[in-house]
């Protein structure tokens, strides 16, 4: 087999906005569509990693081999693609290479684990496709088993809607060049129709949907998803570092569960049909193991732990497929003896890994927030006027959220108090969903903290002053505050921002930063650093830095 000359990185910039005139190379987001002098390039979704072990890493790319052979299209003949793994990044010392064949039974995607490899390495990667070459992406193994991992620096994002704004937030992280990976908490895509749940109160689309109505069909999520990977800082930071995903519910519908959603109408069909397109489109599309392997079809079990030498076990939880159905908070159903959150399966699996780990730290991948919380009202409609207000109390009594664990108190105490009787140090649950950032202490049965909390909030989606059309750090401070006098146990709060956290952990300790875009609406949004809180080994108090 012939080896193709590797570009050097000064010639390809990884994922980035544009590659250097290099022989039948040319950057993806340099082709928004079909033009005079236009040169069909087969990698226009970037390249991509996920899910590190001590020796795999499941690597990712789409190829495009005619303009025709769009997501979702069903068009385009097979594709044959070289892929090759190397431990510098020049690429000139492969250390393993394959040929595999993609076509539209997997909407030309290809995903494999490339094993075999060292642990604690970093690695580069690539694909070829006919003449045309992919980016290079950069990807790591964990440390060893039991090895001393040092420190590791991971960036955590949420919920990220296209039509809200840019993703500057991607753009941030990868220019860090400092992250061991990048955990995902969901809600990576958005299955909305063009004009809804947008930008701000009016629902301005910053910019639109393909395709411009709600997903539904696995043509619909294939083109969802093919969209999102156009994004030019997704791209970058894909090609940057490994990703760690988990799913919430808008990479199905809204407020899913197994047996429907808040957005699911009968006249769209079987649900639980379009629950399998949109977990088949899925499992194309992101580098990911479901059901324990990286080959599409194998399964959809997205629960699994994925350990850091002897200083992190990350579990990432399933918190949609196998829930009961939300119900209002005054509904007696709340506090059922078997009402689930988790499924038993699950709920068993988390606690044997808990109770078994002997890292130092315990991270809990868990799309949504765990710790219980009364919160003001939220004004709507008519009501917006009580904005005026500057007692969030007055606009009614404080509520509780019953599509987190608040609507699952049950399997939650038993939860907490397996964590208290085991005396299970260093559990630190990372939550997303609500849009909002936050640092909580889960207080046990005799009131102290037994886990932490860090809630990242949105990368576009709208939070408070977005869905109630006030100026920022208006009248959210003051429901800010009413939030700390409900629930002691918040150590910090803010409703307003957009934006994305880095966790740092080492034995000593651990510390999470909350980062905030300038404006979501800017592609070229600028980033300040919010707020730190740290905690300290063998503690769940949190403390502020």
């Amino acid at each position: 087999m012939q080896r193709l000359e590797a570009p050097s990185r000064r010639q390809v910039l990884i994922g980035g906005m544009s590659l250097a005139a290099v022989a039948g190379v040319v950057g993806p987001a340099a082709f928004p569509s079909p033009a005079t002098g236009y040169r069909h390039h087969r990698f226009q979704h970037g390249v991509a990693s996920g899910d590190p072990t001590t020796d795999a890493v499941v690597i990712w790319t789409r190829v495009t081999p005619t303009i025709e052979a769009v997501p979702g299209s069903g068009l385009g003949e097979p594709a044959e693609v070289l892929w090759e793994v190397a431990a510098d990044e020049e690429l000139t010392e492969v250390v393993t290479s394959g040929t595999v064949t993609t076509d539209p039974r997997s909407d030309h995607t290809v995903k494999l684990d490339v094993t075999g490899l060292l642990p604690g390495q970093t690695y580069y990667y690539r694909f070829t496709s006919g003449t045309d070459v992919s980016p290079i992406g950069r990807t790591t193994t964990t440390p060893a088993n039991h090895a001393d991992a040092g420190s590791l620096r991971f960036g955590v994002v949420s919920c990220a809607n296209w039509q809200a704004g840019w993703f500057s937030a991607y753009r941030h992280l990868a220019e860090r060049g400092d992250l061991d990976a990048v955990i995902h908490l969901g809600d990576y895509i958005y299955e909305y129709e063009n004009g809804k749940y947008s930008y701000g109160y009016d629902w301005v689309d910053v910019r639109g949907h393909q395709p411009p109505h709600e997903t539904v069909t696995l043509a619909d999520y294939r083109i969802r998803h093919g969209q999102y990977k156009t994004d030019p800082d997704l791209q970058q930071l894909h090609a940057q570092v490994p990703f760690i995903v988990t799913w919430d519910d808008h990479e199905v519908a809204d407020g899913w569960y197994p047996g429907g959603a808040f957005e699911h109408q009968p006249e769209e069909g079987s649900f639980d049909e379009r629950v399998w397109s949109a977990q088949r489109a899925y499992d194309e599309w992101m580098p990911v193991r479901l059901g324990g392997t990286a080959v599409v079809g194998d399964g959809n079990r997205i629960y699994r732990r994925i350990r850091f030498g002897g200083l992190v076990d990350l579990l990432m939880l399933d918190l949609r497929g196998y829930r009961d159905e939300r119900v209002d908070a005054d509904d007696p159903a709340t506090d059922a003896a078997d009402r689930q959150m988790t499924g038993a399966e699950q709920f068993d699996w988390l606690v044997s890994e808990l109770e078994s780990s002997e890292a130092r730290w315990k991270l809990i991948g868990n799309p949504v927030m765990v710790a219980p919380m009364l919160m003001p009202q939220r004004p709507r409609g008519q009501q917006l006027a009580l904005v005026t207000t500057t007692d969030p109390m007055s606009w009614g009594p404080a509520e509780a959220n019953t599509d987190t664990w608040d609507g699952y108190p049950v399997q939650r105490r038993a939860l907490l108090q397996r964590i208290e009787e085991q005396a299970i140090d260093d559990v630190v649950f990372l939550s997303g969903d609500v849009h909002t950032a936050w640092a909580n202490e889960i207080r046990g049965s005799g009131g102290a903290p037994v886990a932490a909390e860090f809630v990242c909030a949105s990368v576009t989606s709208n939070n408070v002053d977005d869905y109630m059309g006030t100026p920022p750090r208006s009248v959210s401070v003051a429901m800010e505050e009413s939030i700390v006098d409900l629930n002691p146990h918040v150590r910090f709060v803010n409703l307003d921002d957009h934006g994305y956290c880095v966790l740092e952990v080492d034995d000593a300790g651990a510390r999470m930063e909350w980062w905030a875009i300038s404006d979501r609406a800017d592609a070229t949004a600028s980033t300040r650093r919010l707020a730190t809180r740290t905690l300290t080994a063998g503690s769940s108090r949190i403390q502020t830095v």
